[in-house]
Parts: C-alpha cells; sequence; structure tokens
C-alpha cells in the first residue's frame, strides 16, 4: 500500500512532525531501510516487532518496515509500566522492540526474563543521533517483499481482557487494507485533504483514521503527540487542517476554548469522533460554532476496529453510531443469539471484512467472542427501522476513559497487591469530558493504615496512567 502511494505521490508530503516534512517517497525508502536492518538481524515472515513510540515519523516507518519485511508490529502504550511490558512483549513473543531511548529503561528492567526478545532499536528524534537513525541513513532504500496473502497477521493490537490480562487481538492484512478505504468512501476524503494525528497510532483508532487512511489516498498528516488547546487551534491555523479524528474529550475541550477568535481555522470542515459517545447535546452546538459537520462512529479493537458510522449524505440522528460501514454487517440478538425485532434492545453482534483473526494463543476466549462468524461486541443497543444503531449499555464489566478501555478486574488485581488491601472493587463514574473515570472502592485490612497517596502511588508502579483511579473511597465492606 505504500509502496502504491509512494509510486503515485511521490513528492506530496505524506507527514508533517513541526518543522520536518516528509514526502511520501522518502517514507517509503525510511520504511524499507527498517524493513532491510530487520533481515539483517535475522527477523523475517512472521516474526513479531514490538513499536512502543508515540506520534512520530519513526512510527510510521517502523510500523510499515514491520510490513515490508512479512512481520507482524505488536503496537504499544507508550504508558506501559514493566509490569505490564514484561506480559506485553512475552505473550506476543516479540522478538524486538523499538521504542525511543528515554523509554528503553522500562523494557531493561524486566530484558532478563524476555529470552525471545533479543533486539533493542531505539530512536531520539530527527535532530540527534540513535540506532535507528543509522539505520536510517545505512539503507538499502528498496526491498522485496516476501509473498502475503490476505489473511496473514499484520498487526497485534493488545485489548482489555476480562481476566485481568490485556489480549493481543490479531488483525490481517484484509482487515486493515478495508479500514484503510474509509476516509475515501465513508468521510469524502481527498490527497488535498490534511489531517490532525492527537489520538496515539497505537491506539487502532489512531493507527486507520490518521496513517493508514491518510496514506491510502495520498494526503497529509501532521503529528501531534503532547498537545495543547492552543496548540491545535495553531496547527489548524499553521497547517490549513481540513479535518481531525479523536475522541470526544478533545472536541469537548476545543467547544469550551474561550481563546477561539485568536485563531483563522475555517480550513477545519470535517471531525470524526469515536473512541466513545459523543454527548448528543453538543453536536449541534459544536457544528453551528466551527462550521463544520461531525460524523460519529462506533468500533472496537476486535473490528480493526469501525464498524460503523453517520454518514455526511444520510439524515443525522442524535445519539445513534450511524449504520453499518460497507463491508460490515450488524444485528442485535438475545442472550441465545438470536436476532431481535427492530428497536429491541439486545447484544450488538457483527460480520464482515474487518473482525479480527482471534486473540494470540487464546483460542478458549476467541471462540467466546467469535461464533459462527459474528464478532460479538458485549455492547448492548438497538437498531431503528433504517437501520440505524443506538448503543444503550454494555454486558461486560468495562470503562471507557478517554477513548480507552479498561476492564476492572485488571486494577482490581493490582490493588490486591497491596499488602494494605484486602478487598476492592472497580467502577464507572460519569465524566463530562472522559466519558467515564475510573473509581476504587477499598477495604483496607483490619490494623492496616493506608491514604488515597499511597495507594495512587502503588498503582502508577503498576499501571498506565490512563488505568490509575482518579478517585478512592474506603468502605468497611464492599456488599453486593
Amino acid at each position: 500500500m505504500l509502496a502504491d502511494s509512494a509510486g503515485k505521490y511521490a513528492e506530496r508530503v505524506a507527514v508533517i512532525d513541526g518543522d520536518r516534512r516528509i514526502t511520501y517517497r522518502e517514507l517509503d525508502e525510511a520504511a524499507c531501510a527498517v524493513a532491510n536492518h530487520l533481515r539483517l538481524e535475522g527477523l523475517g515472515k512472521g516474526d513479531k516487532v514490538a513499536l512502543m513510540l508515540p506520534n512520530c515519523p519513526e512510527f510510521i516507518i517502523s510500523y510499515f518496515g514491520v510490513q515490508k519485511m512479512g512481520g507482524i508490529a505488536v503496537t504499544l502504550n507508550v504508558q506501559s509500566t514493566p509490569y505490564e511490558l514484561e506480559h506485553l512483549l512475552g505473550n506476543s513473543d516479540s522478538r524486538c522492540l523499538i521504542t525511543q531511548g528515554a523509554l528503553a529503561k522500562r523494557f531493561e528492567e524486566i530484558r532478563v526474563d524476555l529470552p525471545l526478545c533479543r533486539h533493542l532499536i531505539t530512536t531520539n528524534g530527527p535532530g540527534e543521533d540513535s540506532p535507528f537513525r543509522e539505520i536510517l541513513a545505512k539503507g538499502p532504500f528498496t526491498t522485496e517483499i516476501p509473498a502475503l496473502v490476505d489473511d496473514d497477521p499484520a498487526v497485534m493490537i493488545y485489548t482489555a481482557g476480562l481476566t485481568g490480562r490485556p489480549l493481543g487481538a490479531v488483525l490481517t492484512h484484509r482487515n486493515l487494507l478495508t479500514q484503510s478505504l474509509l476516509l475515501r468512501t465513508i468521510a469524502h476524503r481527498t490527497e488535498e485533504d490534511i489531517g490532525l494525528a492527537v489520538i496515539p497510532f497505537f491506539h487502532s483508532f489512531g493507527a486507520v483514521a490518521n496513517m493508514l487512511a491518510v496514506l491510502r489516498i495520498g494526503a497529509g498528516v501532521v503529528l501531534m503527540d503532547r498537545f495543547t488547546l492552543d496548540g491545535i487551534f495553531g496547527a489548524i491555523e499553521k497547517e490549513r487542517i481540513t479535518y481531525i479524528a479523536a475522541v470526544p474529550r478533545l472536541f469537548l475541550g476545543m467547544f469550551f476554548h474561550d481563546k477561539i477568535d485568536q485563531y483563522r481555522i475555517d480550513s477545519l470542515n470535517l471531525c470524526i469522533t469515536g473512541g466513545s459517545a459523543m454527548p448528543v447535546e453538543f453536536i449541534p452546538p459544536f457544528e453551528q460554532k466551527f462550521n463544520v459537520k461531525i460524523m460519529e462512529g462506533y468500533g472496537l479493537t476486535e473490528a480493526s476496529p469501525a464498524s460503523s458510522f453517520s454518514r455526511l449524505d444520510m439524515p443525522q440522528k442524535p445519539g445513534s453510531i450511524g449504520v453499518p460501514i460497507p463491508g460490515v454487517e450488524a444485528k442485535i440478538v438475545d442472550d441465545e443469539g438470536r436476532e431481535l425485532p427492530r428497536n429491541s434492545v439486545g447484544e450488538v453482534v457483527l460480520r464482515g471484512e474487518n473482525i479480527m483473526k482471534g486473540y494470540y494463543k487464546d483460542e478458549v476466549t476467541t471462540a467466546q467472542v467469535i461464533r459462527d462468524g459474528w464478532l460479538y461486541t458485549s455492547d448492548l443497543g438497538r437498531m431503528d427501522e433504517d437501520g440505524y444503531i443506538f448503543l444503550t449499555g454494555r454486558k461486560k464489566r468495562m470503562i471507557i476513559t478517554s477513548g480507552f478501555n479498561v476492564y476492572p478486574r485488571e486494577i482490581e488485581i493490582v490493588l490486591g497487591l497491596h499488602p494494605a488491601v484486602q478487598e476492592a472493587r472497580i467502577v464507572g463514574k460519569e465524566d463530562l469530558l472522559r466519558g467515564e473515570i475510573v473509581k476504587a472502592i477499598v477495604v483496607k485490612k483490619p490494623g492496616s493504615e493506608i491514604d488515597d497517596r499511597e495507594l495512587l502511588k502503588h498503582c502508577r508502579t503498576y499501571l498506565s496512567s490512563y488505568k490509575v483511579p482518579r478517585e478512592i473511597e474506603f468502605v468497611t465492606e464492599l456488599g453486593e
């Protein structure tokens, strides 16, 4: 896909990172250099290479370098702690980790326990020497891609698991290629568009909306790792950004920002929201304030991720996640898997070219969620007479905070590791900006003394920051 775009749009700018401009030709050549280096290290088709990188050119180059040598990119959250990283790298059978120099120490702490992961490649950004920079300088800048078929694994993304350990969702080349068409077919974008990549590429939504779909159509993308609202509005003005795909929290922040008048943002004409539900009451005033259209979508990592979207050329129904995308079917079923009549509430199930191959090394859990070709999402919803889907709740215990899925069990296990904790329960609490926040209800062991600060410090040692409770309530018993 990247080679094809490089052939069509060779000198067009693909990636904008601060003052750095990278053309399609340069991007493709850099990815070839990475592929060739990985081969020299003895890696080949089917091998896993973990990427723990923020939104930077090195992520895109590494991602496609792994694909070009026939490997599987394992995209990891940059917030991963050594405790989490040991499971992610070990479970995925990753043989190489590509990360920033500042993050590499987390890997060094656990390296002795990961005998399969023998290769580490670090990058320090464009202006500083690093092994990654040496690889790009060395070349060669062309490569032979091994024989691959649609159903071959391309990417593995870890998603929260009910048992408390994340599961690796294996996405195929077919899954991701069909998703890469969505900017053109659903959002009517062209090579003239410029997107803003704010949500992380290691997130399935970020990878599709701001990387794969952009590069498929020859458009450009502005990278932003750490951002402020002034930084976002400044980027829109400077780079003439035409669309933003992000989570509701960002759009709500834009709506409430009090310095909008200082920026020229008339280039922006579309906002794509996903990851969690956009509060219905904010959509019309947002569209009016910024003179843009909002498209709301729904998906999950196991569906690569996009599954349904509202459409620009169809009636808008407030509160709906739209209709299934091309190549995807959806239905609402009861607990026995029988399809329910329209407007009845049941579980949303999906079937199509976007459904994952399965969870890596977990046939039992895969069989629980994929039955007769249908992905059981555990999301509850209804479908109206026009085929529009409305979500109403969730069957499983899960919290969605700022677009990230959090399973309470994982946090409860970590809290239970503290010697002063007898029992703990994690619940979601509604929050306007984040959708939900994580709240812990804790019972102390008799005679133990512990406060919020100590318990939060304990959680941060083991958990990525978005999983760490934002509220802790101490009680004498959990009750029912």
